[in-house]
């Protein structure tokens, strides 16, 4: 954060894609930890009903401006309206690996434009301190496991990867070249869950890409048969091996890294960490999980390996624990119970 605190609680913080699944649920954690959240979201990939439903969870409504972060004017009007800004938390980025493949200048303009436009006028502004949502696909498929922020950056599987990319080199040498900014760039690995409450949670519009929705919507009769892509992989169950991060927990380590970028006496500075759990988890024993959690039955159809797949992925977690003392505290199960609690209230709506 900057120097100066907002003049609410903690400080005033810009969560751009703040009514997305992740943002969504960072908002909560930053008004529970006494932060001011400002929400810059254009609703390309989320609902409005968020914002209402972040409203009932944080017991008072929370400022949101309708806006592509990609449009330098627009969000200067945010920073003079809004009051001072503390610090950023940077979400917003178009995200499905496939769309990515047959849409390239959306992805390049949307992420890299989106970052570009941020970091400018963050500058004239004097906010200082970022979080940026990165991702473990910059590790491609790695030689060893677990994952560790040494680990060498892989050549891009997708265009969306190669955005994430190349989004953290361009924080690396914005502060490299001087600029007084403090930037954590965070490599998330797969998160999944839902507030308990089940007023926010995962909402993908269109056909849902990762696993979790797609359980869901089986659980729920809205699509057929789970299908499972190879069980002859080199793992224990031949399923593929992700590491499944309740999104609660995924907020906290934002929240975290802005106390703890206010902790520092160094500026510029630019620091990476994994967030994951450390554990592996295979598709199998995801729907396992789920079925526990929901006490609902899943049909599972296995087909063969889809192009691209990655073997298995999960972090090591060392570094985030030591440096910043964070650590992911729920299971599995506990994320789908969460989620199948969210998934029944919009069966209801």
């Amino acid at each position: 954060m900057s120097d100066a605190e907002g003049t609410e609680g903690r400080g005033r913080i810009l969560v751009t894609g703040g009514a997305g699944f992740i943002g969504s649920h960072t908002i909560v954690d930053l008004v529970e930890n006494g932060f001011e959240p400002v929400i810059v979201d254009d609703f390309s990939n989320s609902d409005r009903g968020v914002v209402e439903g972040l409203a009932a969870i944080c017991g008072r409504p929370v400022s949101c401006y309708e806006i592509d972060c990609g449009d330098e004017d627009a969000l200067r009007r945010v920073f003079e309206s809004a009051g001072p800004i503390d610090g950023v938390i940077h979400f917003a980025a178009s995200k499905a690996v496939g769309e990515s493949q047959q849409k390239p200048l959306l992805y390049y303009r949307n992420n890299l434009g989106g970052l570009m436009s941020l970091l400018q006028v963050m500058g004239e502004f004097g906010t200082r301190d970022l979080v940026f949502s990165s991702s473990c696909t910059v590790y491609g498929q790695p030689e060893s496991l677990p994952v560790t922020e040494e680990t060498p950056r892989a050549e891009p599987a997708s265009v969306y990867g190669a955005t994430k990319r190349i989004c953290e080199d361009i924080l690396t040498d914005v502060v490299a070249s001087g600029a007084p900014h403090r930037v954590t760039l965070l490599r998330y690995f797969n998160p999944i869950g839902a507030h308990p409450s089940a007023l926010i949670g995962e909402l993908p519009l269109g056909d849902p890409q990762n696993l979790v929705p797609i359980i869901l919507q089986s659980a729920a009769g809205i699509r057929g048969p789970i299908q499972i892509f190879g069980d002859d992989w080199a793992t224990p169950d031949g399923t593929c091996i992700r590491d499944y991060i309740h999104v609660l927990d995924l907020a906290a380590a934002h929240v975290r890294s802005l106390d703890w970028m206010a902790e520092q006496d160094e500026t510029p500075l630019v620091e990476v960490f994994n967030v994951g759990t450390g554990r592996g988890t295979s598709v199998q024993e995801a729907l396992d999980a789920f079925e526990r959690a929901s006490g609902r039955s899943i049909a599972r159809e296995v087909g063969p390996r889809r192009p691209g797949d990655i073997e298995q992925i999960f972090a090591s977690c060392d570094k985030v624990e030591r440096v910043l003392g964070w650590k992911a505290v729920r299971t599995v199960e506990e994320a789908m119970r969460d989620a199948w609690r969210w998934q029944e209230r919009l069966g209801s709506r």
